[in-house]
């Protein structure tokens, strides 16, 4: 087990293996025993989880103090503005405290694939598409962030988080890959969690060789 897994989350699945009622958990897609999800996803949000076997490994993505910084294409409706954004940039005052600085600008549409379901959109109101890179993973962050500068969160779409990327894969794909050279310290002395699946192969991954 001396790789990681990256998967492209769809949209209205949880960012765990089990299942809950009529959503669907990640073991609908892949079986990955012993894996952990590191830094997870709103079942409404869409895209990059980084699976690992190594508990060290997990805690290095997804702890504040490590610094790991997670990037998001994010939909708002209405035309933002330079002032909406600089307040995003500099963080925000929300009911579980202040929101550290983050990492803001404005985009043209990304090259992504169809949501669905899609987006709804109200004729005569424009949308806004920005890359937001934070270094913490509140509940419901950045929608709560967007809202609270006056653009509600329409699409959000995790692409990278720290130096892995969500590049080509769709909706429900993934793929295993070494774990990098420079992180390798942290598997070798981390303790690896109890598998939680079964193994099966699986037609959405992809080998990466």
């Amino acid at each position: 087990m001396d790789d990681l897994i990256l998967l492209n989350k769809p949209m209205n699945m949880l960012s765990q293996f089990s299942s809950e009622g009529e959503k669907q958990g990640i073991s609908t897609l892949l079986s990955a025993p012993g894996y952990r999800i590191a830094g997870r996803l709103d079942s409404d949000s869409e895209g990059l989880l980084v699976l690992t076997s190594y508990g060290r490994l997990q805690a290095y993505l997804t702890a504040p103090k490590h610094n790991t910084w997670k990037y998001y294409y994010v939909q708002v409706e209405g035309q933002i503005d330079e002032q909406a954004v600089c307040r995003l940039q500099a963080g925000v005052q929300l009911k579980d405290g202040p929101t550290l600085p983050a990492r803001v600008k404005v985009i043209e549409p990304p090259s992504l694939w169809q949501r669905t379901p899609p987006v709804r959109y109200r004729a005569h109101i424009p949308t806004s598409w920005l890359e937001i890179g934070l270094q913490e993973g509140r509940n419901r962050q950045i929608r709560r962030m967007t809202a609270h500068v006056g653009y509600p969160t329409l699409r959000l779409v995790r692409f990278r988080s720290g130096p892995f990327k969500l590049a080509d894969l769709g909706p429900g794909e993934y793929v295993r890959i070494p774990i990098p050279d420079d992180m390798t310290s942290f598997a070798q002395s981390s303790q690896r969690p109890r598998p939680r699946a079964r193994d099966a192969r699986n037609p959405n991954s992809r080998q990466k060789k």
